[in-house]
């Protein structure tokens, strides 16, 4: 009987590690996942969006009062969308240089996708309370797991040999390297809450528009230089 279990036993563990061998493979599939929830997500930051009430406006005058009382919302609102395109792009870029996935690779894009779950809560805090800095540190603590889950599906990537062949030598390290940029810039407009609340919503949205900018303010390079892969 000790026979057969220890038989059952090495054949259910030989049955896991076969599992683990074949799920999360298709970076497709995980494509398409990721393509829906930011979807949803950036639809919900608009939901919560609101017209100033019909009867309360009565006047151009009052009107442009009321869109200035509601100016921190829409703030919020331009912020928490530009921070979803920037890290769909830089997602879709490492996944657009994969060969395959595997079921490591794939619950830590889910983790990524946690964090986009979780952006049109952490936008309706700060738009709530944008003058107080637990919502926008609580803000900033979202964005840190957008950072932190590409810069760790990148690195397994790499190491676990996912990525295609095709792909210069240096851009790993470069891909890396501007992640860590990113992050470093955001974790630079989330101290300034301790100064001023909408100087660190400034910051964070001028820091996004350079991101998203920036390849259009380059020098054009040569028709066969390598593409660089964006990341946030």
């Amino acid at each position: 009987m000790w026979k057969v279990t220890l038989h059952d036993s090495a054949r259910s563990h030989k049955m896991i590690t076969s599992y683990n061998r074949i799920a999360g493979q298709s970076v497709e599939r995980l494509a398409a996942l990721s393509d829906g929830i930011f979807g949803v997500a950036m639809t919900l930051l608009a939901i919560e969006l609101h017209v100033p009430a019909r009867e309360l406006i009565h006047h151009e005058r009052e009107l442009r009062q009321a869109l200035l009382a509601i100016s921190p919302e829409l703030l919020v609102y331009l912020m928490s969308f530009l921070t979803l395109a920037i890290f769909w792009v830089g997602q879709q870029s490492q996944l657009n240089h994969l060969r395959r996935s595997d079921i490591r690779l794939t619950w830590i894009h889910l983790a990524f996708l946690f964090a986009v779950t979780l952006m049109p809560f952490s936008t309706k805090l700060l738009a709530a309370h944008h003058s107080y800095r637990t919502a926008l540190l609580e803000y900033w603590g979202n964005v840190l797991i957008f950072g932190v889950m590409l810069y760790a599906s990148w690195g397994y990537a790499t190491r676990a040999a996912l990525i295609k062949d095709d792909i210069p030598p240096e851009v790993p390290a470069a891909v890396c390297r501007r992640i860590i940029i990113g992050q470093s810039w955001y974790a630079f407009g989330a101290v300034l809450c301790f100064f001023s609340t909408y100087l660190s919503m400034l910051v964070i949205i001028a820091v996004q528009l350079f991101y998203i900018l920036s390849p259009w303010l380059r020098l054009p390079n040569t028709e066969d230089a390598p593409t660089p892969i964006d990341n946030p």
